[in-house]
């Protein structure tokens, strides 16, 4: 398996779909950087974005790993070949992936968190102004709240994604 045709493979069908390196990045849930080091065989994209990329694009995983459109009899040949070499050069690990989800989960529900912000820094503000013990001690309990909900839904996200496969 050649990291560079698999890049240079990606790159093509990419273009072939009249896809942007950002817009194929948007669709996998990673940075147009990221794309951009695939594409140029820094690193190979995990499993998970490559099983993505092979419905995306209407290939199979092993002419993605293989860096072109396989026939039976070079698809046969080249598959456990693919296969052996991806387990031995994973560069993800599970915190890794981890990192992924969570910033995957904060990207989706940035609107979210800064609607609770807004909400928090008004009823500080309000007990300010009206000099409220009550509603600025109210905001900072608001505060470990909305802190917790961020923290408990992104690792069910992430736990979920990445354990129940």
């Amino acid at each position: 398996m050649d990291i560079i045709k698999t890049g240079e493979f990606i790159a093509k069908l990419r273009k072939d779909k009249g896809l942007t390196q950002e817009q194929l990045g948007d669709k996998m849930g990673v940075t147009n950087k990221t794309v951009s080091r695939w594409e140029t065989g820094k690193y190979l994209p995990p499993a998970d974005i490559l099983l993505l990329m092979s419905e995306l694009f209407d290939v199979s995983i092993n002419e993605l790993l293989s860096g072109q459109r396989l026939s039976d009899e070079e698809y046969k040949q080249t598959a456990e070949k693919n296969l052996t070499e991806v387990i031995k050069s994973s560069s993800f690990t599970i915190k890794d992936e981890i990192d992924f989800f969570k910033k995957k989960w904060l990207k989706d529900h940035i609107f979210y968190m800064i609607v609770i912000g807004i909400c928090i820094l008004g009823v500080l503000a309000t007990g300010i102004i009206f000099q409220n013990p009550i509603l600025c001690s109210f905001s900072v309990i608001l505060l470990l709240l909305g802190h917790i909900w961020r923290y408990n839904t992104m690792m069910a996200y992430v736990e979920k994604h990445i354990y129940d496969k």
